[in-house]
């Protein structure tokens, strides 16, 4: 039957929705439709804005490419990616949990390091050392063995590697495998909180709103291990001053870390001392697995950028 009224419309889509023979697929597709349809309505969606929106949406797939993904960039601004993480871990958003959103940053293949080294790979990298503890256990709180844990972060100027040709392919960038006691560490540069890029749609988005860009600092953790939920984490530094307004909505009370200060002179507790008269950093962390499956995504960015390296670009937050 012809269309006559947008109801008609919504309803005809909607059946042939109900065509599809996956329930999931219809239950999603259903949902997706139903409320899409009824943004549309509430906001009195113009042409021109939807003509606007549209080539947003095909922005945020030209600019995704082997060293930036503009399209998860988008959603952790918009804190879908941090929800998604929320109402799927601590059962169901309502205990603590250690997991956090992936990022747009992570990488698959870093390389395998021993527990004590360091994922400095640049000769001179700067920063103030950190020297990092890491635990993993599951909800019975006993160590999980043999767990892969990949870490990645920034340096202390605010790149990551993929985004920083100066930076050598896979620096501050490791995959390491705990012991018998759940436990990993290694030495590292203490990173920096960094603007996220504001080249695409997300700079407009964030712009429009009179937002700012910053990302705390904070380490990045993937835990796999079979009979477990993959875990991806990240631990923010607690004493940083973008802590409480995270563009990406990343920040929990279960993953503010303290980052130890130690003055020069004290001996780190594992690897290479730093240089004389340097202070240093130390970081503990626990991380608690659920049983589930064990299950990677595909990795959001696969390369590093060529060319200059980036200009960082910070935007003020109105109102502050």
């Amino acid at each position: 039957m012809p269309v006559r009224t947008p109801d008609d419309l919504t309803a005809a889509v909607l059946a042939e929705v109900a065509r599809a023979p996956d329930a999931r697929t219809r239950e999603l597709l259903g949902l997706a439709v139903g409320h899409l349809h009824a943004f549309v309505r509430e906001a009195r969606l113009t042409e021109a804005e939807f003509q606007q929106v549209c080539g947003w949406v095909a922005q945020l797939g030209q600019l995704t490419t082997a060293s930036h993904n503009e399209v998860v960039l988008a959603a952790g601004s918009l804190g879908v990616s941090a929800l998604v993480c929320l109402i799927n871990n601590g059962q169901g958003g309502t205990a603590p949990t250690t997991a956090n959103l992936m990022g747009p940053f992570w990488r698959d293949g870093s390389p395998a390091t021993a527990n004590g080294g360091s994922l400095v790979r640049t000769p001179g990298t700067p920063g103030e050392p950190v020297y990092v503890d890491a635990w993993v256990v599951d909800a019975q709180g006993l160590p999980v063995e043999g767990a892969r844990v990949d870490v990645w972060h920034t340096s202390a100027e605010g790149f990551y590697e993929n985004q920083d040709p100066a930076q050598a392919d896979m620096n501050l960038r490791g995959q390491f495998q705990t012991d018998a006691q759940g436990h990993v560490w290694f030495q590292s540069v203490k990173p920096a909180g960094y603007p996220i890029p504001l080249s695409g749609p997300v700079g407009a988005l964030l712009r429009a709103q009179g937002r700012h860009n910053m990302r705390p600092a904070h380490i990045h953790f993937l835990i796999h291990k079979a009979g477990y939920k993959s875990q991806f984490s990240q631990v923010y530094s607690a004493d940083d001053p973008f802590l409480g307004t995270d563009v990406q909505f990343g920040v929990t009370e279960a993953l503010s870390g303290h980052y130890r200060r130690h003055e020069a002179g004290e001996p780190p507790p594992f690897g290479q001392p730093p240089a004389p008269g340097q202070a240093w950093y130390s970081l503990e962390h626990r991380f608690v697995l659920d049983s589930g499956e064990a299950r990677l995504p595909k990795a959001p960015i696969s390369g590093k950028a060529e060319g200059a390296r980036p200009v960082r670009q910070i935007l003020e937050r109105r109102g502050d």
